[in-house]
Formats: C-alpha cells, sequence, structure tokens
C-alpha cells in the first residue's frame, strides 16, 4: 500500500478544501488548548462564543460544534461557581500535552534515533478497528510499508504506544525499534512510503497565505487591534496543527534538498513571535471580563 493509496485515511484538507480553510470545532480546539488549560481547564460558555465570534462564527454553529465535541468526549460540561462552562475531558488534555512538542518544536530527528515500526493484525470480523488502526496510525505521520507494517521516526515511539493504549488497541499490536538494512537508497524508499509531493505542497501553501501577513507585520502594519491579531494567530496555529500531524518529522537525510517544511516552520515560528501576545492579551481579556 503506498501513501497516495493511503491517502483516505489521512485527517487531511480534501483538494477543494484550502488548507487554510478550518471547521469550527478544529477552531474551538485551538482555543481550549492555547487558553483554557492556564485557566484550570475550563472556559465559560460566554467566554467561547465571544471568542469564536473574532473568527466569524456564530454562536449557533459554536454550539452545535461543542455538541460534537461532546459527543466524542474531547469537551465535558461543567459550571464554576454558577456559570455554564466546558471542561476537557482527562484525554483531551493528554492529545493536547503530547501535541505541543509536534507544534512547537522545530528539531528534526536524524537517522541515528532509529524508527518505530507498528505491525498489526485484526480479525476480518473487526474490520472497523483495522480501519480505526491505520486512521489514527496516519495522523501521527506514520507510513505503510506494507500491509500490516506501518513505519515512523523513533522519535513517535513514546507517543504511539500512548496513543494505542488510550484507544484500546493495543491488544492488536506489535511495536519494534529498527533500522534500515535495506539495498534500495533510502531516501526513494521514503517516497513510496510518504507522500511528500502533496507535503510540499501543503506547506508552500502555508507560505503563500502568511508570507505576505509576515511582510505587512515587519513593515510595522500589524493586525488592527488585539481582535483581529487574536483572529489571525488561532487560524494559523489550526493550519500548522494539522500540517504537523501530516508531517511525519522525517530525519533530513531522507527529505528532498531545500525542504518546503523549513522555510515553513521559520516563518509560523516568526509570525508567532509577533501575533501571540496581542492574541492572548485579547483573549484574557475576554475570558477573564
Amino acid at each position: 500500500m503506498t501513501a497516495v493509496k493511503n491517502a483516505r485515511y489521512l485527517s487531511r484538507p480534501r483538494g477543494d478544501e484550502p488548507l487554510i480553510a478550518a471547521q469550527p470545532r478544529q477552531l474551538i480546539v485551538t482555543i481550549f488548548g492555547l487558553y483554557a488549560r492556564e485557566e484550570q481547564n475550563w472556559l465559560s460558555i460566554a467566554a467561547v462564543v465571544r471568542l469564536m465570534a473574532e473568527l466569524g462564527v456564530d454562536s449557533q454553529a459554536v454550539r452545535s460544534s461543542i455538541s460534537r465535541l461532546k459527543r466524542r468526549d474531547s469537551l465535558r460540561s461543567q459550571s464554576v461557581g454558577g456559570v455554564a462552562g466546558y471542561a476537557l475531558s482527562p484525554s483531551m488534555v493528554e492529545v493536547l500535552h503530547e501535541g505541543d512538542q509536534r507544534i512547537f518544536d522545530q528539531d528534526r530527528p536524524s537517522l541515528a534515533d532509529g524508527w518505530v515500526q507498528v505491525v498489526f493484525t485484526v480479525p476480518e470480523t473487526e474490520r472497523g478497528k483495522r480501519h480505526e488502526l491505520r486512521t489514527r496510525l496516519a495522523r501521527l505521520g506514520f507510513g505503510p510499508v506494507a500491509p500490516g507494517v506501518w513505519l515512523a521516526p523513533g522519535r513517535l515511539a513514546g507517543e504511539v504506544r500512548e496513543m494505542l493504549s488510550r484507544r484500546q488497541l493495543a491488544g492488536y499490536v506489535d511495536i519494534f525499534r529498527s533500522e534500515y538494512l535495506g539495498y534500495a537508497e533510502l531516501p526513494g524508499r521514503v517516497r513510496d512510503w510518504w507522500d511528500l509531493e502533496d507535503l510540499a505542497d501543503r506547506y508552500g501553501q502555508f507560505v503563500a497565505h502568511y508570507r505576505p501577513v509576515l511582510r505587512r507585520v515587519g513593515r510595522g502594519a500589524a493586525p488592527a487591534g488585539d481582535g483581529a491579531a487574536f483572529a489571525e494567530y488561532v487560524r494559523m496555529l489550526t493550519a500548522w496543527r494539522r500540517l504537523r500531524y501530516l508531517d511525519p518529522g522525517l530525519p533530513a537525510e531522507v527529505l528532498p534538498a531545500r525542504w518546503a517544511g523549513v522555510p515553513a516552520a521559520e516563518l509560523f515560528g516568526q509570525l508567532s513571535e509577533v501575533l501571540r501576545p496581542l492574541a492572548h492579551r485579547h483573549a484574557m481579556a475576554a475570558i477573564r471580563g
């Protein structure tokens, strides 16, 4: 199974869906990830509605999206001091904690870090579990080497173990540390296992959209007010999170020259430095005010 054939398992935008577009529930997860955890893991309904309004999402769409997140046990209803609101579920807190390194860490592993290999067998009577396994592995950045055999950089070993345990999939899986000893050149094999052209194209979309924003900021033309900076930052971080979960974090030695992820990561870091404090100030005023 090649990376292209495996594309249906990936949580990625469709060809007609721009990378920068985001569903309301994705924006809500970003807001909770950024701000709820420093507010004792809780945000009021009113605060979420106010912040989502800055992103052009009306209250009805917010409540509908929150209902979906509650059904998935990402959020749980909770009142604090008689005020209705929502808290992140314990499993979602773990997911966000694991995601922090994936999203904000710009370091790439080296070949010396090795690989982690997942081998699974699922009975035909449990095809749903097989589909879930493939989907979850793809979302972590694993590439399919052969039927039931998936590979990723070694640094994902802890993350995949946690995911499999949390999703009650560990009973179908064996996990190995591995080293490539094959005959073909590894960079060529990597292109068989991961769709690097598609990933490079998506990094290019990110750069094309946000480089003009950085130029405006560099000329002193920051977004008009903290609210605009908040909206820009939340949308950018949501798009970046989706990108980072498509990127397996492959060693530089096996990536194409002038890899598109490098300038994209630099751009994200530079723009975050400007927008993040403005966005934080605005969000805290809405949450605590």
